[in-house]
């Protein structure tokens, strides 16, 4: 802990971070105390900066001085921002083999009949168009749990986790091209996943994503049942034919058990929301730690949000198994800044509101804070949204910065459970897959703590070391890929949740 009320994060940083709010006339470091008051999360200069001159954070750049910084100023918005600066790619250079566990950790699984491993049991069902979105959610709502009336329809079958409608905005009025491609590549994930053990996708009949093209399109005629409102007859007859089918394959779903299975059939998706300026100072970092154990036993971790890794990838490429693979993440980068461009926007837009209020001033500092999620280990692919993740170790995944979208990239690509770290108090849910809500600090925790699973604000309190944090995260993990139920499952989070990605002209 430091003497200082700061946070410390590299000797030779430009700037440290307020443990807590600092008043004017406060030492912050040797000779230097603060020139005005710095809000709890933010950056405070611990020596002058020419106007121009790069700020570092985590040893790394975060941002150009726009005026001249004296030392003890706040750095934020007003005298930070964006600049152009090389990056040494320097593929595999600090690529180092991972040493497994030998025997791995174990979790209580649920071994599907082709081998893989479920976290969770649910019916799912999908949708091919918004147009059938309602149908989709009466029939769900037929077998929804109301404990406050102490209403259950699955009472009889304990082993079903639930059934659950995701629904989406699009389906038609769209282009026949990479948007319909996109689609349907996510909803063919959420189809296979293997925390479904049925699934159902209702359609309308006369939409852009026929549902018979679609199922030949991703091979999955065997595994869905399809209906259509307009050949059906309508709203009633389509929900009493759903409500029936569900009701007729519940035993079949609830032929099911637990048993002893090993850590590497993790498929972790990590995420972070509403992030402030101790996500990466204790939550994230914590979480890496916890990753690098997942691929230490053999799992898969992946990173999204490549908006929020932007200015920090060359870390992620020196650590990549290939020139190939770190070539591809480079190239998402520059795929990025022209789309971005052509939409008139920059990829610095992505800090929020709310990011700024808790202290991040760029996407370089906030890319440097999240990349931690990922740990240390190699970088061992990059894949397009919601392609299948096939590989263990640490993977990347092309997906928007928006929680919810990239979440869901991610689930489709076959993650089986989801930790999300947060500083202002994202509430969020990811069904099929169980989400783990990790807080960055000690208030915020307390104020949702019905809402938070994790508190990583123990670290900046000084009751742990990062590594404590970690290892008590990883057994959570396990616990709850388990069965154990999360917070956001306790509010039955997860369905409203679901958000593909649209791209292209709505038309």
């Amino acid at each position: 802990m430091s003497a200082y009320p700061v946070i410390t994060l590299r000797p030779d940083d430009g700037v440290v971070v307020a443990r807590g709010a600092i008043e004017p006339g406060t030492p912050v470091a040797d000779g230097v105390t603060a020139a005005e008051r710095i809000p709890a999360g933010h950056k405070v200069a611990v020596r002058p900066h020419r106007s121009g001159e790069a700020v570092t954070k985590y040893g790394q750049i975060i941002g150009f001085a726009k005026d001249d910084i004296a030392a003890g100023r706040h750095v934020h918005v007003h005298n930070l921002g964006m600049g152009e600066f090389a990056r040494d790619y320097a593929f595999g250079v600090d690529a180092r083999p991972t040493r497994l566990v030998t025997p791995p950790a174990t979790f209580q699984g649920i071994r599907r009949r082709d081998g893989r491993v479920a976290t969770r049991n649910y019916v799912g069902i999908l949708t091919s168009v918004n147009c059938s979105a309602h149908v989709a959610d009466l029939i769900a709502d037929a077998f929804r749990r109301h404990p406050i009336l102490g209403l259950d329809p699955l009472a009889a079958y304990p082993n079903v986790d639930g059934v659950v409608a995701l629904t989406h905005k699009t389906g038609c009025g769209m282009a026949m091209g990479e948007p319909l491609r996109l689609l349907r590549r996510t909803l063919a994930g959420y189809a296979r996943h293997v925390n479904f053990s049925h699934i159902v996708m209702i359609g309308l009949g006369c939409e852009v994503n026929q549902i018979g093209a679609f199922l030949e399109e991703q091979g999955l005629g065997d595994r869905i049942r399809s209906m259509n409102i307009q050949s059906l007859g309508g709203t009633r007859k389509t929900v009493e034919a759903g409500i029936d089918f569900v009701k007729g394959i519940l035993a079949e779903a609830n032929v099911v058990h637990r048993e002893p299975v090993p850590a590497s059939e993790l498929i972790v998706a990590l995420q972070c929301g509403g992030s402030d300026g101790y996500s990466g100072v204790s939550a994230n970092p914590a979480l890496g730690i916890a990753s690098d154990l997942v691929v230490q036993n053999g799992g898969t971790v992946i990173l999204s949000e490549t908006t929020e890794t932007y200015g920090a990838e060359h870390l992620f490429t020196r650590r990549a198994v290939s020139p190939e693979v770190g070539q591809k993440l480079v190239d998402l980068m520059r795929w990025w800044e022209e789309y971005t461009r052509k939409e008139g926007s920059e990829i610095d837009a992505n800090p929020s509101p709310g990011n700024k209020a808790g202290g991040l001033t760029t996407i370089l500092e906030k890319s440097l804070g999240a990349m931690a999620k990922a740990g240390s280990t190699n970088l061992v692919e990059v894949l397009r949204y919601a392609d299948p993740v096939t590989a263990k170790g640490f993977v990347f995944m092309d997906t928007p910065g928006y929680d919810p979208v990239s979440a869901t990239g991610q689930v489709a690509g076959g993650a089986n459970l989801v930790c999300f770290t947060t500083g202002r108090g994202s509430v969020f849910g990811c069904k099929p897959a169980p989400s783990i809500k990790i807080a960055t600090n000690s208030a915020m925790y307390r104020r949702l703590e019905e809402d938070m699973d994790v508190n990583c604000g123990t670290i900046l309190d000084g009751e742990e070391t990062v590594e404590q944090a970690g290892q008590r995260i990883f057994e959570l993990i396990l616990k709850v890929a388990g069965g154990e139920r999360t917070k956001s499952e306790q509010f039955d989070f997860g369905s409203s949740e679901f958000a593909p990605w649209q791209i292209g002209a709505t038309v």
